[in-house]
C-alpha cells in the first residue's frame, strides 16, 4: 500500500475518473452499495480473467462452472447456513444505529484483539470493560449480542400458498459442490482434481462503509480442490503458496502481505488461513485457504440421499473427497489493487502528479492514442482502429497534452501513444512510459508486438 492513500483519496479517484461509484447514487445511494464505471469495470473483468487463467486455463485438473444464484433451500440445511448463518449484532440504546460487536471490538483495538477467539459474552464483557463507543454517536450504552440471520431471503411462487422460502446464496462454495458428481462425471476427471467458479453472493450484513471492503453484495472468485484423505495437508500448504504467488504476481509488494492462522477454526475446518493486506484500514482479510475435510461432500450425501462417493479407477476403493479450498473476493482484490497502485509524485518542475501503478495486465487500457493536434485525429483513430482488434485502448484529443498525460496516469493506463506530424512523414509515433515517464519513438507496425510483449502476465 502506498504511503500516502486513504480511503478518501481512493474513493474520491474512482467517482472522478469512472471507476467505482456509489450505487443508485442519484436516489441518495443504498447502503454500501457500488457501481463499477467504465474504467473500473475493466480492471475487475481482468483481475477476474488473470485469476481464472491461473487456476483453470494453466491448470491440467481443475474445471469451471458457473452455478445458479437460486438453490434449492435443502443446500442451505445441509451446508449448515439455515440454522447458524449469523453475525453478533448490537443495537446502541442511544442513536439506535446497529453494529457488529466483533468490529466494534476490532476497531477499537486496532486489530491487537481477535473477537474470533471470544464468545458472545466476552465481547460483551470487552465492550463494556474497555468503554468501546459507538462509532455513529460516541455512547457506550448497547444491548446485548444478538444473532442475525446473514441470509437474504425471498420467496418463489405466485400465489401466497404455493410460496416456497428461498435464499440468495451467501456463498458459491455450495455451486461447486453440488456439482461434484456433474464435474467429475462429464470429465472423467480423477482425483485430485479442482472445481472453480467465480459468481456474486449477498449477504444481509451490517457493514462499515469501508469503500468496497465489505458489501452485501459481492463477487467471490473460489477454487475447490478435491483430494484423497492424507494428501490434504500437502495441498493445503501447496494452495497457501500458489494463492500468495498470485497476489505478488498482479504487482502487491511482500511487505503488503502476510499469512494470518485462524485462531478459532469452523467446526468443519482442519486448518485455516487468511492472507492479509495492509488496507488504508489497516491490516484486513484479502482471500482465504481452508481445508473443509470432506464435511461439505458428506453433508450433501446425507440431505440429498445421492452417492456422491468417488470410485478410484485404479483400486475400486470408494471414499469422500477431502477439499481444500481457496477463496478470494474479487472486489476485495479490487480495493487491494488500488490501494497498491495509487503514489503521489512532486515532479523537477514541483507538480504533484496522481498515478495508478497497475501492472499492465490489469490496467483498463492498454494504450491511450493521443494526436498531438486535433487536425491529426484521421492518422489517430486509424492506429486506435488497428490495435483495438488486439487490445482495450482510448481515444483522447481534450486538452494539452501535458493534461492528457496526467488523465491517463490517473486511471493508469501504462503507455500513452502520441501522434504528430512526424508520424505523417514517416509512420513513426512517440510512446510514453507511464511510471518513468520516458519515451520512446517506434515505428506504428511495431505496436502491436511492443504492447503484447509489454502487457503480458
Amino acid at each position: 500500500m502506498a504511503s500516502s492513500v486513504t480511503m478518501e483519496k481512493l474513493v474520491n479517484l474512482c467517482k472522478s475518473r469512472g471507476i467505482i461509484f456509489p450505487g443508485s447514487e442519484i436516489y441518495g445511494g443504498m447502503g454500501n452499495t457500488w457501481d463499477y464505471g467504465p474504467i473500473g469495470v475493466e480492471i475487475k473483468n481482468n483481475l477476474k480473467k488473470l485469476w481464472w487463467k491461473r487456476f483453470v486455463q494453466e491448470s491440467n485438473n481443475s474445471y469451471g462452472v458457473d452455478a445458479a444464484i437460486l438453490m434449492n433451500a435443502r443446500v442451505w440445511d445441509a451446508s449448515g447456513h439455515t440454522a447458524s448463518f449469523a453475525d453478533p449484532k448490537m443495537d446502541c440504546k442511544n442513536c439506535k444505529t446497529r453494529h457488529r460487536a466483533d468490529t466494534l471490538i476490532e476497531n477499537h483495538s486496532h486489530g491487537a484483539v481477535n473477537p474470533d477467539a471470544m464468545s458472545n459474552e466476552e465481547m460483551e464483557e470487552y465492550i463494556k470493560a474497555n468503554n468501546v463507543v459507538c462509532p455513529r454517536c460516541g455512547k457506550c450504552d448497547f444491548t446485548p449480542i444478538r444473532q442475525f440471520n446473514l441470509m437474504f431471503e425471498t420467496s418463489r411462487g405466485v400465489t401466497e400458498d404455493g410460496q416456497n422460502k428461498i435464499y440468495l446464496r451467501p456463498e458459491t462454495a455450495q455451486g461447486e459442490f453440488v456439482n461434484f458428481l456433474n464435474v467429475q462425471r462429464t470429465t472423467r476427471a480423477k482425483v485430485p482434481f479442482g472445481i472453480a467458479q467465480i459468481g456474486k453472493a449477498f449477504r444481509n450484513e451490517v457493514t462499515p462503509g469501508n469503500f468496497i471492503f465489505r458489501t452485501i453484495e459481492f463477487e467471490q472468485m473460489e477454487h475447490q480442490f478435491f483430494c484423497k484423505e492424507g494428501t490434504d495437508v500437502e495441498w493445503y500448504e501447496y494452495y497457501k503458496n500458489v494463492a500468495m504467488q498470485f497476489l505478488l504476481d498482479l504487482g502487491i509488494a511482500a511487505e503488503n502481505l502476510r499469512y494470518k492462522d485462524h485462531d478459532k477454526l469452523a467446526h468443519y475446518a482442519k486448518a485455516a488461513c487468511d492472507i492479509q493486506y495492509n488496507f488504508p484500514i489497516g491490516w484486513s482479510e484479502l482471500n482465504g485457504i481452508h481445508n473443509r475435510t470432506n464435511y461439505d461432500l458428506s453433508r450433501h450425501q446425507e440431505y440429498s440421499g445421492k452417492n456422491i462417493q468417488y470410485v478410484d479407477p485404479m483400486t475400486n476403493e470408494k471414499y469422500i473427497p477431502y477439499d481444500i479450498e481457496y477463496s478470494i473476493g474479487a472486489d476485495r482484490l479490487m480495493l487491494a489493487i488500488l490501494s497498491e497502485a495509487y503514489e503521489e509524485q512532486t515532479l523537477e518542475n514541483g507538480e504533484t502528479r496522481v498515478v495508478m501503478h497497475f501492472h499492465p495486465a490489469v490496467a483498463a487500457h492498454k494504450a491511450a492514442i493521443l494526436p498531438l493536434q486535433k487536425n491529426l485525429g484521421e492518422k489517430a483513430k486509424e492506429i486506435l482502429k488497428s490495435l483495438q482488434k488486439y487490445f482495450s485502448v482510448t481515444y483522447d484529443e481534450a486538452g494539452s497534452i501535458g493534461k492528457r498525460y496526467r488523465r491517463q496516469d490517473e486511471v493508469g493506463t501504462p503507455y500513452c501513444i502520441t501522434v504528430d506530424f512526424d508520424t505523417l512523414e514517416d509512420n513513426t509515433v512517440t510512446v510514453r512510459d507511464r511510471d518513468t515517464m520516458e519515451q520512446i519513438r517506434i515505428p506504428v507496425e511495431n505496436l502491436v508486438s511492443f504492447l503484447t510483449e509489454k502487457t503480458a502476465w
